[in-house]
């Protein structure tokens, strides 16, 4: 057998398994917020370790994860040495938005369903991401079983499961990086199967507070209106979207900037003019913008509204920047492997391609080292019912997944 029959056969074999073990993952709740995600890293860890591998457990120290607006965070680490060559990571993230309203099924439940499109399973985090981890493990799995069968293979795969993306991404990858517990010559992070990601906007999260002075209502003239001068600046960001909606970016996948305001709340009672008003807004960055940028031209144009309301004062903080991911030199290394044998698995041609929200990646990225996303999933996040009720995952989905994971990173890690 060559080694690509060695693997995909290996994938096969173990897919029951595959599937089980992602059930168990969906299984066990990790919703950021409220962000207390330990519990799901240590059931984790005993299924991983059940596999035979050697699990580092990394948790992140209180006064970090509190800051990050988080319960508890615990980051694992798996790393396996073939021999010399690359370090490869792979990167997913367990971390998941809360289920909301409007499922059918339970989303810890993990049920199967066969329909049209094969077996789908549904839950949340099914699609985004904790499909990964069970693509990059069976990957690995693959690859170790073929190198105990004489495969020769060179290199190192490293495993990071992370649990911070939802809130920013700040104590997962960037952290393990910050602390020297890695350094890899390369990455994948989770993705989905029909298209290889290499660049995605930034975000931008600021929080207004208006500050007027309160008053009965009875004589609103003897107080200032915090929620009128809010009015007035949430109308002139408004305004402001169709200004970004006339800038384009070039990369494929990525449209243009936007600017969405997500959050609100103020007022005393019915009766009171309001004193003080508070909202958060999200600003898109695309990847020719620069975040600094875009806060200066916010700020500049909060500060101006404000200026025609006597009385009134604004404080403007920044709640979390995320850069922008544009491809490093190296990243066609990842792609071109993937796409070969994506073309082998799939029957098609999958593209090169950008994304709107912002993910993790960018933080290896901002390290120098190449990254692409790549993994189990849909050709869209809608499809996928990512980040809403019902989210699924087709299960033929994973099992292409994971074999071209393993394919590509036996590519990689003997690559010169």
């Amino acid at each position: 057998m060559t080694l690509a029959d060695q693997l995909t056969a290996f994938v096969d074999s173990r897919f029951a398994q595959e599937t089980a073990f992602l059930a168990e993952l969906v299984k066990t709740p990790s919703d950021n917020p409220p962000g207390d995600c330990a519990a799901h890293a240590i059931r984790a860890g005993d299924l991983l370790a059940a596999l035979g591998f050697a699990v580092e457990a990394h948790p992140v120290p209180q006064a970090t994860v509190r800051a990050a607006g988080m319960v508890s965070a615990t980051n694992l680490i798996i790393r396996h040495r073939f021999g010399s060559g690359p370090v490869v990571a792979l990167n997913a993230h367990g971390d998941v938005v809360p289920p909301g309203l409007g499922w059918r099924h339970d989303p810890y439940g993990a049920a199967i369903e066969t329909g049209p499109h094969g077996k789908t399973m549904y839950g949340r985090g099914v699609a985004v991401s904790k499909s990964d981890f069970a693509t990059y493990t069976f990957a690995l799995l693959a690859l170790k079983a073929a190198a105990a069968s004489g495969a020769r293979l060179g290199g190192t795969i490293e495993l990071h499961f992370t649990y911070d993306e939802e809130a920013g991404g700040e104590i997962g990858p960037k952290w393990l990086l910050d602390q020297g517990l890695t350094r890899p010559d390369l990455a994948i992070a989770a993705g989905f199967s029909y298209a290889i990601v290499t660049a995605h906007n930034g975000c931008l999260h600021l929080e207004v507070e208006v500050i007027g002075k309160q008053a009965h209502a009875a004589m609103p003239d003897t107080g200032v209106d915090a929620l009128a001068a809010a009015t007035a600046i949430l109308t002139a960001l408004y305004d402001s979207r169709s200004g970004l909606a006339k800038t384009r970016s070039d990369v494929t996948g990525i449209s243009t900037p936007t600017l969405n305001i997500g959050l609100i709340a103020g007022g005393i009672n019915t009766n009171v003019v309001p004193d003080r008003v508070t909202f958060r807004l999200d600003r898109r960055i695309i990847p020719e913008e620069s975040c600094d940028a875009a806060e200066r031209d916010l700020r500049a144009l909060i500060t101006a509204v404000v200026a025609r309301h006597p009385g009134v004062s604004v404080d403007v903080r920044r709640i979390m920047v995320a850069q922008p991911l544009t491809p490093q030199p190296g990243t066609e290394l990842i792609c071109t492997a993937i796409r070969r044998h994506a073309r082998a698995v799939l029957g098609l041609d999958v593209p090169v391609t950008g994304v709107a929200l912002y993910t993790d990646a960018r933080h290896y990225a901002a390290r120098g080292i190449p990254v692409a996303l790549y993994g189990a999933g849909p050709r869209s996040l809608l499809e996928a019912n990512a980040h809403n009720a019902e989210e699924n995952l087709r299960l033929d989905d994973l099992l292409a997944a994971t074999k071209i994971v393993a394919l590509t990173c036996a590519d990689l890690i003997t690559a010169k």
